[in-house]
Parts: structure tokens; sequence; C-alpha cells
């Protein structure tokens, strides 16, 4: 196999993981938008610990990206 052939495998096998990262986020924003129709004073309380969430689900989007780049133009 051709190394410009393994680098480009290797960057679509990186973003693979960009499928979990949106349902991730998805089931994040469903259970926020499920906890404040049940008990909507609870929604102020809950904002922060969803964005938290969202946070850490996006930074294992980013290093995905991070890692299919530098397997694109690094190596």
């Amino acid at each position: 196999m051709e190394a410009e052939a393994a680098k480009l495998i290797g960057a679509g096998l990186a973003v693979v993981g960009l499928g979990g990262v949106g349902a991730g986020i998805g089931s994040i924003f469903s259970s926020m938008i499920q906890a404040g129709a049940r008990n909507p004073s609870a929604v102020p309380s809950l904002t922060t610990f969803m964005w938290i969430g969202f946070a850490l689900v996006e930074a294992v989007a980013l290093y995905a990206l991070l890692i299919a780049l530098l397997l694109l133009f690094v190596f």
C-alpha cells in the first residue's frame, strides 16, 4: 500500500468517532429538554451541567479532527 493511501485511510478512520459525538450531543440536549419540561424551576441549575457535558463531548470531536489533520498534513 502506498503511503498516501494509508494516510487517507487513517484520516478517515480517525473521524469515525464523530458519529458518536453527534449522538452524544443529541442525547445531552434531549435530556435537558425533557428535564426542563418535567421541572422548569430546575432549568437554571441544570444549564451549567449541560454546557459542561456539551464541551466535553465536543472536545472529542476536536481531538478526532486534530488527529485526522495530523495524519493528512504532518506524516
